[in-house]
């Protein structure tokens, strides 16, 4: 019986590995593969970010997109038939999200869901003293904890074309999925060190009861009023205006412009200078 238990042990751990390893060079040939110029012409049409992207991350754009193309179920809700523009248009700005860093690609993400347009879901809202209101309330995405992430079409093309407006809907959806690797929705992704935690804790928690703060004295910031909500919800909302913002960002909330810098690994501030030199 001791001996079983051993070998299952044994063949477990050598499974485990393997079943890495094997993932490890499907993305990679995935990475690898060319990528069909249809697919950039998409970009380009629909998506301002990439169009500002230097080639090197560009390149890595492409292997991304197809990694998640590959191993993400699209599928379209409501009516909406699912085409490579709705496909290419969202994989594309999830993966700016995993530019220069180690991607796990959204381990708790299997399928993404689209409608044509806002929808219907689930709302609970929480009154106090352990009260709850359950009723239905109208979205234009929403990220589930496990399994699945849902997005309005309309709304991600227009977020996506529009680069200055500091919304868009997959980056905020996205951002979410990230913060929800560790099992928790609390504004806190999983860092590449733990030392990092602490000064993570710190700025973000200091921003975000400044935006509560002007929240409710009626004061407007660069960030949108909705990240006052909770944690969860500040550091989406602060992705969406670190990449479509980072000039107001960097210039109003320096501190956590270079949290954020430090957690993606990149730096929009960078591409929007050049977009400004070219112009």
């Amino acid at each position: 019986m001791l001996w079983a238990v051993l070998l299952a042990i044994v063949l477990i751990g050598a499974v485990i590995p393997g079943r890495w390893y094997l993932r490890g060079l499907r993305r990679k040939r995935l990475m690898d593969k060319p990528f069909p110029s249809g697919w950039e012409k998409i970009l380009e049409r629909n998506v301002s970010l990439y169009t500002h992207l230097p080639a090197s991350l560009k390149q890595q754009l492409h292997g991304h997109i197809q990694v998640l193309l590959a191993e993400k179920n699209f599928e379209g809700c409501g009516g909406l038939e699912m085409t490579d523009e709705i496909r290419v248009t969202i994989a594309a700005q999830a993966s700016i999200l995993l530019l220069n860093r180690r991607p796990r690609y959204y381990p708790g993400l299997d399928s993404i869901l689209v409608y044509p347009s806002a929808f219907l879901a689930k709302d609970i809202t929480y009154l106090g003293n352990q009260a709850y209101l359950e009723g239905q309330a109208v979205h234009l995405g929403e990220s589930w904890r496990q399994g699945a992430l849902v997005l309005a079409w309309d709304t991600v093309k227009r977020g996506a074309m529009d680069l200055r407006d500091g919304q868009n809907v997959v980056l905020h959806e996205f951002a979410h999925q990230l913060d929800q690797e560790d099992g928790r929705a609390d504004g806190a992704p999983v860092l590449a060190h733990r030392a990092q935690y602490a000064t993570w804790a710190r700025t973000l928690r200091n921003e975000y009861e400044q935006l509560q703060s002007k929240v409710r004295r009626g004061l407007e910031d660069v960030m949108d009023e909705y990240g006052a909500t909770d944690p969860a919800e500040f550091f989406a909302v602060a992705t969406e205006t670190f990449f479509e913002k980072p000039h107001e960002m960097k210039g109003r909330h320096p501190k956590l412009y270079e949290v954020l810098k430090s957690y993606y690994k990149l730096d929009p501030l960078e591409w929007a200078e050049d977009a400004r030199t070219k112009s």
